[in-house]
C-alpha cells in the first residue's frame, strides 16, 4: 500500500505528495470525491481510498505543532 498527502488541488488535477517525497499529479475524477488539501488517500490494489483516520492524526499533529511555536 503507498500514502499519500493532497498537496494541493489545481483545476482539475490533484497534486499529491509521496511518502518519500516525490510530487505526482492525477486528475481529481481518478480520486475519492470531495477530497481536500492535507487529506491523506492510500493506494492499493489499484484502489484509492480516503484514511481518515490518519487524517486526522496529522491534523491534529500540526495543531499541536502550531499551538507550541506560539506560545506566550
Amino acid at each position: 500500500m503507498k500514502k499519500f498527502i493532497v498537496d494541493r488541488i489545481e483545476g482539475t488535477k490533484a497534486v499529491l505528495e509521496c511518502e518519500n517525497g516525490e510530487m505526482v499529479n492525477l486528475e481529481l475524477k481518478a480520486l475519492p470525491k470531495n477530497i481536500k488539501e492535507g487529506d491523506v488517500l492510500n493506494f492499493d490494489n489499484g484502489s484509492c481510498f480516503l484514511d481518515e483516520q490518519e487524517t486526522e492524526r496529522r491534523k491534529n499533529e500540526i495543531k499541536e505543532l502550531m499551538k507550541a511555536l506560539f506560545v506566550d
